[in-house]
């Protein structure tokens, strides 16, 4: 068995993850911590998540030097959900004592001179382990991911744009010099269980927000390798993604090259679904599946994506990397 300690445990997504770990035939939950100021620190885990009150009672501990001397000895692999700095600070330690760290954050994602800066608003102070560190992507990675010590998750609106588009780049389908267009939407979840007027879901009446300057757009354009138009919405659910992509294919391409080009992405992978009609949140809340399906007409494509955003976007993507890693059936604790 495999000891496994979750930092930020206390949010959506790191709730998420421990009751993933939990369920996981090989990994045994270790530890779950909080930062040491947390009003969640020394707070029973099924308190905070009545969910899993008798399946997860742990305390969520407060990472204090003594805090985190615990939650390094024994441990096998550390997940980290918590905020992008902290991130950056806490995985070389846990790295340094050859522990595998598999962080939920932005703080390793995209290697570009500048990003942090400009889109994050901190220098990185990690050169080295942003080098190593692999995009945890896992449809498209995971020959890389099986030998990372450092694997970056992809955010959420990433993960449903990328798996939906990348199938088309890699076959050379997109019209070159065009840009694709994705206008996509996230339950007030992924705004994490800080209280905001913003994000109170009696606050939500799906609205744009971070209108040509969401952070997600870069990674997405750095990941797929050309630029694209993302905007986001919040829209009044808890949890899930639904994007819609325009792409202008290249002249002369047919419906029978987009199938084949999804064909080959993902016949063969379990945790993409190749859909029958348009996905919905309702297909993919709760669940640890991307859905996808298409319409080509006059030459544009329209592609639906959805994805839970704290599972697929999030805990289970990073399990998924984890059974990669390790081994394992990447379904492994998932379905």
């Amino acid at each position: 068995m495999l000891n496994v300690v979750i930092i930020g445990a206390s949010g959506y997504a790191g709730a998420d993850l421990a009751g993933l770990v939990q369920g996981h035939p090989q990994l045994q939950l270790k530890g779950l911590y909080v930062s040491a100021n947390s009003q969640d620190a020394n707070k029973a885990f099924s308190a905070l998540h009545p969910q899993y009150l008798g399946l997860i009672d742990l305390p969520v501990q407060p990472l204090t030097d003594e805090g985190m001397a615990e939650a390094m000895a024994g441990t096998d692999l550390v997940c980290l959900a918590t905020a992008h700095e902290v991130s950056m600070d806490l995985a070389p330690q846990f790295l340094a004592a050859g522990i595998k760290v598999f962080d939920l954050s932005g703080a390793f994602r995209v290697e570009q001179a500048g990003f942090y800066d400009q889109y994050y608003g901190f220098a990185h102070n990690q050169p080295e382990w942003l080098n190593k560190a692999v995009y945890g992507l896992a449809e498209w990675n995971a020959d890389a991911i099986a030998q990372a010590e450092l694997i970056a998750v992809p955010g959420c609106y990433p993960t449903a744009s990328l798996l939906a588009l990348k199938p088309l780049q890699e076959a050379g389908l997109i019209q070159a010099g065009s840009k694709p267009i994705i206008n996509a939407v996230s339950g007030v979840s992924g705004a994490g269980r800080k209280a905001a007027i913003g994000t109170s879901f009696c606050e939500v009446s799906l609205n744009p927000y971070g209108v040509f300057n969401h952070r997600h757009q870069p990674e997405i354009s750095h990941h797929l390798g050309t630029s694209v138009v993302f905007q986001p919405h919040l829209g009044n659910f808890v949890r899930g993604i639904l994007a819609t992509l325009y792409v202008q294919l290249a002249d002369g391409v047919t419906a029978e090259q987009v199938d084949a080009a999804y064909q080959a992405a993902y016949g063969h992978q379990p945790l993409v679904r190749l859909s029958a009609q348009w996905p919905s949140i309702r297909s993919v809340a709760g669940r640890p599946f991307c859905d996808l399906h298409w319409q080509l007409q006059d030459g544009l494509l329209i592609v639906g994506s959805a994805i839970d955003n704290l599972l697929k976007g999030a805990s289970s993507q990073a399990m998924q990397c984890i059974n990669i890693n390790y081994g394992f059936d990447q379904t492994t604790g998932l379905i």
